[in-house]
């Protein structure tokens, strides 16, 4: 069987019928005991199993998803990549993802299609401009790249960009290195990588309980059994809440439905990923010509995985006040993640009151372009019981100290 791709593996399996590949995973049926349990079958999930196995020789690990991996947030985002945060904490810990993501493909002997097209932030009006100033010099004392434009810079760079009295294109920063990836690959990438590396990935397995003794985790109910391990991790994005509550934990974490959508395909048009804070409007193009246009977080808690019309309407005006050619494409699809918004929107990772159980949440909308610092850093949690560096500062400890880092405001990103 054909087990690693190359360009030769390629032609010899084309002239051979394509009947020697190897499955991407095995699909696992749980074992009565393992060294390590992640729960969450998504890229933050994946990634921890993978890393477990690559970074600490944890091969006896299960990765249980209660439905098919990659279902969930992964599977509904717009897929975008950056490290343009303020703080020097969030910053070197995304600024860590994107380096992780520059050579995921090769990590991985599997092509996730990360393109490093640019993120454009616009800024359409003199504080809009100074918020675009600040980011800029905060962006390069954390060693990451940015660039400053004027407004004609600005147009000169995206095509069809059109300022409006109302919004007037001013000024715009740039972080070259952003880009984008293809969601699906990622998962798929990590999940036959954690596989070839003896990970259980077992799917339609839904944790119903924990199993508790002496304030240690002793293992969980699922519904195909139980399943025992000392140490377990949870990745479960807008459900952290809810699941860590069977456990006896309670996480600062508030779930929202957060939007996106896709218009019909057409051709090239736009070969960048642009970001407008006054319009609340966020796009790009796909590979498939489709133009993806995410918008703003319901106004309401919810755990719905579907969108609505207001924000439809919304995001339709505010594509069509940046691009007026746009304006007769056609909606093509609709849908909604499940966000966790913690208070100060920079996430948690690391372990709980609870002994041997971590966890990775509050990720909000930055969850898709965190995934490998994410996994990178659950796995060591996991696997020394210490928060790794990076992550230090992610901990639940900051809710008793006080040491929060707003970069809600300070990003000016959506939630």
């Amino acid at each position: 069987m054909t087990v690693r791709y190359s360009a030769l593996s390629l032609l010899r399996e084309g002239l051979n019928g394509q009947r020697g590949w190897e499955p991407a995973w095995r699909d696992a049926s749980p074992k009565a005991r393992y060294d390590a349990v992640v729960i969450g079958g998504g890229g933050h999930g994946l990634a921890t199993a993978y890393y477990l196995a690559k970074n600490h020789g944890l091969t006896n690990v299960a990765l249980i998803e209660r439905g098919w991996i990659g279902g969930g947030n992964t599977g509904r985002n717009t897929t975008i990549i950056r490290s343009n945060y303020f703080y020097p904490e969030t910053a070197q810990f995304f600024e860590f993802a994107l380096k992780l993501y520059e050579g995921l493909s090769r990590d991985l002997n599997y092509n996730i299609m990360f393109s490093q097209r640019g993120m454009w932030m616009l800024g359409h009006d003199r504080h809009g401009l100074e918020m675009l100033r600040r980011s800029a010099n905060a962006m390069r004392l954390n060693g990451i790249d940015a660039e400053l434009h004027d407004g004609d810079a600005v147009r000169a760079h995206i095509p069809g960009l059109n300022g409006t009295p109302r919004f007037p294109i001013l000024g715009g920063l740039n972080q070259p290195r952003g880009g984008s990836a293809r969601h699906d690959a990622v998962a798929w990438g990590y999940a036959r990588a954690a596989s070839a590396l003896g990970v259980d990935i077992i799917q339609n397995c839904e944790v119903t309980d924990f199993l508790i003794e002496g304030g240690q985790v002793r293992g969980v109910e699922t519904s195909l059994g139980t399943i025992r391990s000392e140490t377990i991790g949870m990745a479960v994005a807008g459900h952290s809440g809810v699941l860590a509550a069977k456990a006896g934990v309670r996480l600062p974490i508030s779930s929202y439905a957060l939007q996106a959508f896709v218009s019909e395909p057409v051709k090239p048009c736009l070969d960048t990923v642009i970001l407008s804070p006054a319009t609340g409007t966020y796009l790009s193009q796909s590979d498939k010509g489709e133009l993806v246009i995410g918008a703003g977080l319901d106004l309401y808690l919810s755990y719905a995985q579907r969108g609505n019309l207001p924000w439809m309407e919304r995001a339709a005006a505010g594509v069509i006040e940046l691009f007026p050619a746009f304006s007769r494409m056609r909606f093509l699809r609709q849908w909604a993640g499940i966000v966790d918004v913690v208070h100060d929107s920079t996430p948690i990772i690391g372990k709980t009151n609870l002994g041997g159980f971590y966890v990775n949440c509050g990720w909000g909308t930055g969850g898709f372009k965190a995934i490998p610092a994410g996994g990178w850093c659950l796995a060591h949690a996991m696997a020394t019981g210490e928060p790794h560096s990076l992550a230090s500062a992610f901990t639940l400890d900051r809710f008793r100290t006080g040491a929060l880092i707003d970069e809600a405001s300070a990003s000016g990103i959506a939630h």
